[in-house]
């Protein structure tokens, strides 16, 4: 199975959040142990690269980059057919933009699992949503 990861924890788990990185990290661990692969898309890279370009975080863009390019992180297409069901769900749901496109790029590409901390995407019916507590 792929567990896709939602852009909240790669940030925690890149800039080493001191209480959710350990969590993330203990789950991370568990998914592999299991033989499950973790996922992500390149809406990642529009996410988490905000915060260290604003602030001109050179080392923590030096961080991204190799979580981005790890072999063992699998990177996911953001294809027409994601973008045409991100709209979808947004209409259904009216979640945010880029939750709607991480739902929709881990739905199409057939993950069986969204890790997240956001509760409002608890309740998404496509896949199994496992909330980091």
């Amino acid at each position: 199975m792929i567990v896709y990861l939602d852009a909240n924890i790669v940030i925690y788990l890149v800039e080493d959040h001191p209480l959710w990185k350990p969590k993330v990290a203990t789950r991370i661990v568990s998914f592999r142990s299991a033989g499950d692969e973790i996922g992500i898309s390149d809406a990642h890279r529009l996410e988490c690269l905000v915060g260290p370009l604003i602030l001109g975080d050179a080392a923590s863009l030096a961080d991204y980059h190799t979580f981005f390019g790890d072999p063992t992180v699998k990177a996911l297409s953001l294809t027409a057919k994601v973008c045409e069901r991100a709209a979808q769900i947004r209409a259904a749901h009216q979640y945010k933009p880029l939750d709607s496109l991480h739902l929709a790029a881990a739905v199409e590409n057939g993950c069986g699992k969204f890790l997240t901390n956001d509760g409002q995407l608890s309740g998404f019916p496509d896949l199994t949503v496992e909330l980091l507590t």
